[in-house]
């Protein structure tokens, strides 16, 4: 070869090199051996090119000539490994790591040969090329880990004649997974038939050793699922069944163990040449004979070799046997009858047996069309039976595409299992378990969700004390979540794990069915109470903030049936979602629906500060008091449904543990004031309705009278129309409670007269006690509104009382009413009783024609006159003093202290000596004397005066004084500084003290 021969070969040498370096990123197997072989070959070119560019004969080129046939080894290697089959590749990596091993070792035995001072190649060049030279020397290129474990599984399988269908399944499995291979049967089985068609190409090379390898390892993988379609394999497996004839067939002599007389497992070979099974012999040998047990000869050895021959002739015996009995049970199992039975469940549990032995059998079983009998038999009267029937589907089901696809064909199979779930924990088990197995394919997926009833029963299931039935219903439900409508019936059955993952992360679409199921559902207090618990309520105000239109009502409504769990309500306060959702209330941009919704959140958190527990901090919805007086604005330019909310809100807020706050920010302003009676006034009856409740609660508190004093004649003209033309009983109620609650006054009674109230209100109190209905709150606030008729300054109002005939009711309501009604009835007729004198007709005087006129009416005891229930309001006409006095000892200290008042009435002035006598015939006087120990300060103060004035009649001081006196003693004792002075006074008039005691 010339000089530029020379120059040429090194050239195409570096060309070379390049070509390998790039490509090597393109191969299925050995990536990184390939890898470091390239970084080799990208050090070595620089090296070459200035050799390119040095003079070298043909004697000092042979390093040339073996790079150049190595980097050509290494260019062909690629191409097999990049365009021969993948699986072929893979069981030959070892090969493969091998070749480029060599490959390295060559190229650095041929740089080692360049004689780099000749050349004039500089120190650190040379320096350079040694240390690769000894890195591509000790490198060592090793197998994938993965491809490894692979190959190990392959040559196991072989050795072991592991040849189940599962075992083929895993194997075939990781080879798809090393080699990103997708794992859907049609790709595994192509890939399959490509490797064969290798294969078989390797066969016309004749290369032997590598073909009786790989047809090892073809029969290994035809095992496996993918390999064969249903029909190929039943065709198959028929034809060898059929081959093999129709009856079990004995062992032969050999199969026996000489030791153990039963048909070996594990056969081993002795030294002596004859075969035992290996635990017998084991044991023979271990009690320390050295002899042969069948000969009894020395042995040679305690060496024990397997004998395989025989134990492949023991397994086919076995294999023939077991097909032959799986298809002559099967009959047995057909339509079976109660009186075979026992028949039917033998069977059953040798089928189970021989499933659990070895996957192979589970394969004839399906193969023999087993599954149709046995989910027959899931239909069977006998809990054992379909039990027994369930764990053998499952068993067969389990990594098995086509026991899976013959179950699809089976009419209502799944019907059948889903039944079992309802039935006794074992049953209920094996068809969950059979269930989630089945899950696995997907037709059969969407059909066990669809099963009526199916997701009930899991829900059920999810929550058993067995530990396992639970666990496989809770994966099962996980797998039939991919359904919307799957997870919507889970919801439905108070299982909300997936909706709840959906709302937070689902698309769009998928939140929308999720919410508005939420917005639907009837849930009860402590289904509330665990979505809460679990997240709904981030992600509800998530999308009531953030969604679109549809998205926010929906999502609020959802909130809405949430929120009315007041633990959830207050959660709601806590984390400071109120402020956020009136300003969504405020948005001009919100839809009439979202704002109903938004409104209905606010009252169910409005309702919840009622029920906060007094011993903890209070928590309000407002951030301060500002917002009160906006969200009150608001009411009145809005919509009567939200109106209708907003005022009940803050009828409920008046009864939290803030109601002092509240109701003081809504009295101060007199805006707030019009705006209610404007509303008290509306057109929609439940707006109204809510408005004069809420008025009702602003004038409960005594202290604060700023609306009352405000009222003029509109607002008390608009209250007695309410209850004159309403037909709702709680807002004639509400409406009678804001007049019951007014301060009296002339000015007052005046307006409520020109409305015409004193008609409707007694017309009202009439109604109720005609009708029997004695609804207690409503006939309360009808005798606390007429109240304000009966105050002694109006006469002519006190007429209007009377002739209405209202006198008469309120004695009844002494007996029958309750406290306040009590309390109310007494305050009138008390204030009535104090017109009575001037009201009352003197006795005419008699003359010298007395005899010849008209009875003289009888006086009044107390009055000395002539009294009429109707002109004078004589509490003794009108038979009331016996009521009064009973009431002076109910247990209501405010009830006691209104009927001494109106008692107390008879004995004013001039008509205490007939006034004690009319109490004294009533036997009031000791019921008064008993008061003295109560513990109502005003009260005690009345009576002390009652009693002073009382025991100024020596009769009276006499026969009562004693009763009175332990009682006044402590007083003096105990009492303020009033009452001491008081009872003091009183037991000076008894002459126990003198008059200069120091407690005067």
């Amino acid at each position: 070869m010339d000089l530029m021969a020379t120059a040429e070969l090194i050239s195409q040498t570096i060309e070379l090199f390049t070509e390998v370096t790039i490509e090597s990123t393109n191969v299925f197997i050995g990536k990184e051996n390939f890898a470091e072989l390239a970084s080799y070959l990208e050090r070595i070119v620089p090296l070459l090119k200035e050799l390119n560019t040095k003079e070298i004969s043909d004697t000092e080129n042979t390093f040339v000539q073996i790079l150049n046939k190595q980097v050509k080894a290494a260019k062909l290697l690629l191409t097999e490994c990049s365009q021969k089959n993948r699986v072929y590749l893979l069981l030959n990596c070892r090969l493969i790591t091998k070749r480029i091993a060599e490959i390295t070792r060559e190229i650095s035995r041929a740089l080692k040969m360049i004689n780099f001072s000749q050349l004039g190649i500089s120190v650190n060049v040379m320096e350079e090329i040694g240390q690769l030279c000894e890195n591509m020397q000790s490198v060592e290129f090793k197998t994938a880990i993965a491809d490894e474990l692979i190959l190990e599984k392959i040559e196991s399988g072989i050795h072991e004649r592991n040849v189940d269908r599962s075992y083929a399944n895993k194997l075939l499995l990781s080879i798809a997974q090393a080699l990103g291979i997708s794992t859907e049967r049609s790709s595994l089985k192509k890939e399959f038939e490509d490797f064969k068609r290798e294969i078989e190409n390797a066969q016309l090379r004749k290369d032997q050793a590598e073909a009786i390898q790989m047809d090892q390892i073809i029969a290994l993988l035809e095992c496996s699922d993918a390999t064969y379609s249903t029909e190929e394999k039943e065709r198959k497996y028929l034809t060898k069944r059929t081959s093999l004839g129709s009856q079990p067939l004995e062992p032969l002599q050999s199969f026996y163990c000489p030791i153990t007389r039963e048909v070996m497992v594990d056969p081993v070979e002795t030294s002596s040449g004859q075969t035992f099974e290996r635990s017998a012999i084991e044991k023979w040998l271990d009690d320390g004979s050295n002899l042969c047990p069948l000969t009894m000869i020395p042995l040679d050895n305690l060496v024990l070799r397997p004998n395989r021959t025989l134990r492949q002739s023991i397994d086919e015996w076995k294999d023939r046997n077991t097909m032959i009995t799986i298809a002559l049970m099967k009959s047995k199992l057909s339509s079976p009858l109660s009186e075979n039975e026992e028949e039917v469940l033998s069977c059953l549990e040798q089928l189970q047996n021989l499933c659990e032995e070895r996957d192979v059998h589970r394969e004839w079983m399906v193969l023999e069309n087993y599954i149709p009998t046995l989910a027959e038999l899931l239909g069977n009267k006998n809990r054992e039976i379909r039990t027994r029937a369930l764990v053998i589907l499952c068993i067969l089901a389990k990594d098995s595409d086509d026991a899976k696809d013959r179950i699809t064909k089976v009419n209502g199979v799944i019907e059948l299992i889903v039944r079992s779930l309802g039935r006794r924990i074992a049953e209920g088990k094996s068809a969950v378990e059979l269930l989630l197995e089945l899950s696995r394919n997907e037709t059969l997926r969407n059909r066990i969700g669809m099963a009526q009833g199916c997701i009930l029963l899991l829900v059920t299931m999810s929550n058993s004390d067995d530990n396992r039935a639970a666990s496989c219903a809770h994966e099962l439900l996980d797998y039939l979540s991919f359904s919307i409508q799957n997870v919507i019936q889970m919801a439905k059955a108070n299982y909300f794990t997936h909706l709840l993952q959906r709302l937070s992360s689902g698309s769009d679409e998928v939140k929308m069915n999720m919410v508005t199921t939420l917005a639907e559902m009837e849930l009860t207090d402590h289904n509330k109470s665990l979505l809460f618990e679990d997240g709904a309520l981030t992600s509800l105000l998530d999308l009531v903030f953030n969604g679109n239109t549809r998205m926010k009502e929906r999502a609020a409504k959802a909130l809405c049936n949430l929120s009315s769990l007041p633990k959830n309500s207050i959660q709601m306060i806590k984390q400071g979602s109120v402020s956020p959702l009136v300003n969504l209330l405020y948005s001009h941009t919100s839809s009439h629906c979202l704002q109903d919704e938004v409104a209905a959140i606010i009252m169910h958190v409005s309702f919840s500060t009622m029920s906060q527990n007094s011993t903890e901090t209070p928590v309000s919805l407002f951030e301060s008091a500002g917002d009160i007086d906006g969200l009150f604005a608001f009411i009145g330019c809005t919509r009567p449904s939200v109106q209708e909310c907003l005022l009940r809100s803050f009828y409920a807020m008046c009864h939290s543990p803030l109601a002092s706050t509240v109701k003081q920010k809504l009295r101060q302003n007199p805006e707030n004031e019009q705006a209610l009676i404007l509303l008290c006034d509306n057109d929609d009856p439940k707006v109204r309705a809510n408005a004069i409740k809420l008025f009702c609660c602003l004038t409960e508190d005594s202290e604060d009278k700023e609306i009352i004093n405000r009222m003029g004649q509109q607002s008390i003209n608009i209250l007695i129309k309410v209850i004159k033309l309403s037909s709702d009983t709680d807002e004639i109620t509400s409406a009678m409670g804001v007049i019951s609650n007014l301060t009296q006054s002339s000015q007052l009674t005046e307006s409520l007269l020109s409305a015409g109230g004193l008609p409707v209100i007694s017309t009202c109190l009439r109604n109720e006690m005609r009708n029997g209905t004695h609804k207690k709150q409503l006939i309360e606030n009808v005798v606390g509104s007429l109240c304000h008729f009966t105050i002694p300054e109006n006469r002519d109002s006190q007429k209007n009382v009377a002739d209405e005939g209202v006198i008469p009711l309120l004695v009844q309501l002494l007996e029958l009413g309750t406290s306040l009604t009590k309390r109310k009835a007494s305050i009138s007729l008390g204030q009535l009783s104090k017109s009575s004198s001037e009201l009352t007709r003197s006795i005419p005087k008699g003359g010298i024609f007395r005899c010849f006129s008209p009875q003289i009416e009888s006086a009044c005891p107390v009055h000395q006159g002539i009294c009429f229930v109707e002109t004078s309001f004589c509490l003794v006409e009108a038979d009331a003093v016996s009521p009064l006095v009973k009431l002076l000892g109910d247990p209501d200290f405010n009830v006691c202290e209104a009927s001494l008042d109106a008692l107390l009435t008879l004995t004013e002035d001039e008509r205490l000596q007939y006034g004690c006598k009319v109490l004294a015939e009533a036997n009031a006087i000791h019921p008064i004397i008993k008061l003295l120990n109560c513990n109502s300060l005003s009260l005690q103060e009345k009576v002390l005066n009652a009693l002073g004035r009382i025991f100024r009649l020596l009769d009276y001081k006499q026969k009562y004084g004693s009763l009175a006196q332990m009682s006044l003693v402590e007083l003096t004792q105990r009492g303020n500084n009033r009452t001491k002075s008081l009872a003091a006074g009183i037991l000076a008039q008894l002459n126990i003290l003198h008059d200069q005691s120091s407690y005067f």
